[in-house]
């Protein structure tokens, strides 16, 4: 039997489960055996160590092994009307006497009876009044009544802690594993190749799954608890082979499909260029030429063009969509929120209204769609939300899809933008730098390109944090701010699910700054107000209208105000590791030494408090990044399940990084070398059951 099997074999019909404990399962993604199999422990506690009763010492956590002395259920006292009623075993191994107690639990007077020998494992303590030792709730096992061992699951033994769900304990899912381990691990089919085991030192299937639920004696603990067992490395090595199979079978597929060959005559890029108040910096020269480069080839590209914010990514997607838009095509960006949809409008209006480009905005809350224009090829570039890939959005000839912020997003959604076209180019574009082990796998079927280098005349942002109780403060820097030629933004947080109720208090907090600065310019901005009215209130910021803008993070993207040198963004705990990024890469754009103040609200969780701890001490985008992503995990920080993904079962794309380029580079060249891994059939099958529903790979036609 192989995995395929396994997969079809419902749980519920496993020894000591049946439909009750199999909705319980159920909640914890156990449906099949092969789910159970692949259910690993959360950590693992070391119970080898059975002492003697006269080893014993209170405060330490051990194993012990004795004869049932005596069973009975003692009353100890009232609460209320109800009787409080303790279970009371006392056993002996011939060293001594020690007794274990369950609270309001009578029935377990049934299962121990006088001469029985069990293992207890637990935390001694002594007992009321230091009369003796005992242990409260203790894991327990009963040997066989003539003494032969039963295999010993709970105690004397590695023991594997498992995460359970209300009605299931622990002991009862370790049984319940036990039970499929025992029965089904051995019909385990082998899905990786001989020679990768060998190359990498991995154990086989059987064994590592076995290893892995139920260590053997030997084992050691620590490794165990770090994920660091040869066992253990073979299970994570083959989660990450089968997800970079995916990719690479994705990046080879779209290697070999027909696609545009771009050749533009540059005539409209060099106006364009003429025509920017700025010049471009090396980084962002060398990243259009290598966007350039694969638009030029007769294959569809595929790039991700990260960068920190403020790096000018923005200007590079928009050299690539005139160069489209030269060879007769239109471009699409697509943003994730109508916010940033209607900022990158504003922004590229401006930019391109001297190349005589027409340019739409396409959302959801849109009234006045401009579908006929768009379909009609009258439109050269649309800037949209997911809007743009929704039914009825007809392209003439889409040339070049840019997708903003793409881990919002994911493959599947990336996948439909194409198909709105024949392979058109495909460029994403993040703000959010991205660790290096997860741009490997949430963009491995893309070739990625860095502007490392910021435009001159950035200086680091000085950032600072400010309790509530130091506001005061915080609001003299204002005052000073802007009495000496500095513009301030004033930051309040928005969150969808609440965000009439939060767009309230930057209302009001626009009333009291109004009142607080009378005679200062004070203005608000937000995301309910329409493009123009946002687009007039920016207009006069960056012209020096307005001293104090108030905002939602609106401005999280936006045009640059080198006079703003001040950002107070309030209830500062708020907020996440990359979002604070965000906004505070809005000040600090011209020549005025800028600062951020981090006004929080206490009193501050643990994680709250690190989140504004790293702000105050980096600047750097991608040192934020991977300290978020070490905060909050890959799942949280780029939403795996959103970028069209498969769930890593066992491997942390933090913990498991040493293992992830390994089994990049063996997938990657066994698909370079078998397209449709036609020498591989088992391996084949489980990748296709490990993707399933995800994307379509290893294609035959």
């Amino acid at each position: 039997m192989d995995k395929r099997d396994l997969t079809s074999l419902q749980i519920q019909f496993i020894k000591g489960v049946g439909p009750r404990r199999a909705a319980l399962l159920k909640r914890l993604g156990i449906t099949t055996v092969y789910d159970a199999l692949t259910c690993f422990p959360q950590r693992y506690e070391d119970r080898m160590n059975v002492c003697s009763v006269r080893q014993l010492n209170a405060g330490a956590t051990c194993t012990v092994l004795g004869e049932v002395v005596s069973a009975e259920n003692v009353t100890a006292g009232r609460r209320g009307r109800r009787l409080l009623k303790i279970f009371v075993l006392t056993i002996t191994d011939g060293t001594g006497l020690i007794k274990a107690k369950w609270f309001n639990q009578p029935y377990m007077k049934k299962r121990f009876k006088v001469g029985a020998r069990v293992v207890l494992s637990g935390a001694v303590k002594y007992g009321y009044k230091g009369a003796g030792l005992e242990i409260d709730n203790p894991e327990y096992e009963l040997l066989g009544a003539e003494g032969e061992d039963d295999t010993l699951v709970h105690t004397a033994r590695i023991v594997p802690v498992y995460g359970t769900t209300e009605g299931l304990s622990t002991k009862q899912l370790r049984t319940i594993i036990h039970n499929v381990v025992e029965a089904h691990a051995d019909e385990l089919g082998e899905c990786l190749p001989e020679d990768i085991r060998q190359r990498h030192g991995l154990p086989g299937i059987t064994e590592s799954v076995r290893s892995c639920h139920f260590p053997p004696a030997e084992a050691d603990v620590e490794l165990l608890n770090s994920w660091r067992t040869p066992w253990q490395r073979r299970v994570l090595f083959e989660e990450l082979f089968m997800l970079e199979l995916g990719l690479a079978s994705m990046k080879q597929g779209k290697g070999a499909e027909p696609g545009i060959a771009f050749q533009p005559g540059g005539e409209l890029i060099e106006k364009f260029l003429d025509a920017l108040p700025f010049k471009l910096t090396e980084a962002q020269g060398r990243v259009f030429q290598e966007i350039l480069s694969d638009m030029k080839t007769p294959h569809p590209m595929h790039r991700l063009m990260q960068g920190d914010v403020g790096s000018g990514k923005t200007v590079v997607a928009l050299m690539a969509a005139i160069s489209a838009v030269q060879c007769g095509y239109q471009a699409a960006l697509m943003a994730p929120t109508e916010i940033l949809a209607a900022q990158h409008y504003i922004s590229i209006h401006r930019m391109v209204e001297g190349l005589g480009l027409d340019i739409a905005l396409l959302m959801g809350s849109t009234r006045d769609r401009p579908l006929k224009q768009i379909e009609a090829g009258e439109v050269d570039i649309v800037v949209g939300t997911h809007a743009l890939i929704q039914e009825g959005v007809r392209f003439k000839r889409l040339g070049l899809a840019i997708i903003d912020e793409q881990h919002r997003f994911g493959v599947m959604q990336r996948a439909v933008l194409r198909q709105k076209a024949s392979n058109p180019d495909v460029l994403v574009m993040t703000a959010t730098p991205i660790p290096r082990t997860l741009a490997m796998t949430l963009y491995g079927d893309l070739d990625c390109s860095v502007i490392d280098e910021m435009p001159p005349g950035r200086t680091p942002v000085r950032t600072r944090i400010v309790m509530a109780d130091e506001k005061a403060s915080a609001y003299e820097t204002i005052r000073q701010e802007v009495d000496s030629g500095g513009q301030v933004y004033v930051v309040y947080p928005i969150i969808e699910e609440s965000e009439k109720t939060l767009l309230r208090s930057a209302e009001l907090g626009h009333e009291a700054l109004a009142k607080m600065f009378a005679g200062y310019r004070v203005k608000l901005i937000h995301g309910r107000m329409k493009p123009a009215e946002r687009e007039a209130v920016m207009d006069g910021f960056k012209g020096g209208e307005i001293d104090i803008l108030v905002s939602t993070t609106v401005i999280e993207v936006g045009v640059d105000v080198p006079r703003a040198s001040l950002m107070l963004i309030v209830h500062a705990e708020r907020f996440g590791l990359s979002q604070l990024h965000q906004l505070r890469g809005r000040v600090g754009r011209g020549l005025r030494r800028s600062t951020c103040l981090l006004l929080a609200y206490g009193p501050l969780g643990d994680e709250a408090r690190r989140r504004l701890d790293i702000m105050v001490a980096s600047t750097d985008g991608f040192a934020i990044a991977e300290e978020d992503l070490a905060i909050r995990g890959p799942g949280e920080v780029m939403g795996t399940r959103q970028a069209g993904l498969p769930d890593l079962r066992v491997a942390n794309l933090v913990r498991d990084a040493g293992l992830l380029q390994p089994a990049r580079a063996e997938a990657f060249d066994l698909v370079g070398r078998d397209p449709l891994l036609q020498s591989e059939p088992v391996l084949r099958a489980a990748a296709e059951k490990f993707w399933h529903g995800r994307v379509e790979i290893f294609k035959t036609a």
